[in-house]
């Protein structure tokens, strides 16, 4: 956009992508085309209060899935160190624990962390009212995986995941 003020913001495609982008690059990029059409709202961030960031409407964002595992970190470290309401490092330790419980099934933690990145995850800020905690929680719908990933009492049953991640050897 090349004129002042205009305040029009456009983001990428992307096939899939879990919310929080949390590998940095972990999303499935694809081609396409963006059909766009604005109306010219004059002064409209002054006249709806975006002093900042932009609002937006996302588009269709199917498919759409009802049955999710719910993983939930709080704002302490590894090491025991409680973090002032650090939503960034709780919504990190909900992405480790929900890596730790997938390679109960035979993923390495590298394929884990990958399937975080490029499925259609939900990040949630789920709690900052209890100072001085911060509670993030990671949705994987239950709906991706072809087998059974829930909880059961018989315990988890081990895949073939496949070659696995590509790694540098150390």
């Amino acid at each position: 956009m090349f004129v002042d003020g205009a305040n029009l913001s456009v983001g990428d495609l992307h096939f899939s992508q879990g919310d929080g982008e949390i590998t940095f690059c972990g999303a499935i990029e694809m081609g396409g085309f963006i059909d766009l059409r604005v109306d010219l709202i004059k002064n409209g961030m002054e006249l709806y209060g975006v002093a900042e960031n932009a609002i937006f409407l996302p588009g269709n964002e199917g498919p759409n899935y009802t049955e999710f595992l719910a993983f939930s970190g709080t704002s302490v470290t590894l090491d025991g160190e409680q973090r002032y309401l650090d939503s960034q490092l709780s919504f990190q330790r909900a992405c480790l624990h929900a890596i730790d419980y997938l390679t109960k099934f035979g993923y390495s933690p590298e394929q884990a962390y990958l399937l975080l990145g490029a499925a259609p995850i939900e990040g949630r800020f789920s709690g900052v009212v209890d100072i001085p905690n911060s509670c993030a929680t990671v949705y994987i719908p239950t709906a991706i995986f072809d087998f059974p990933v829930v909880p059961t009492a018989a315990g988890p049953i081990t895949i073939n995941p496949g070659p696995g991640a590509p790694r540098a050897n150390r």
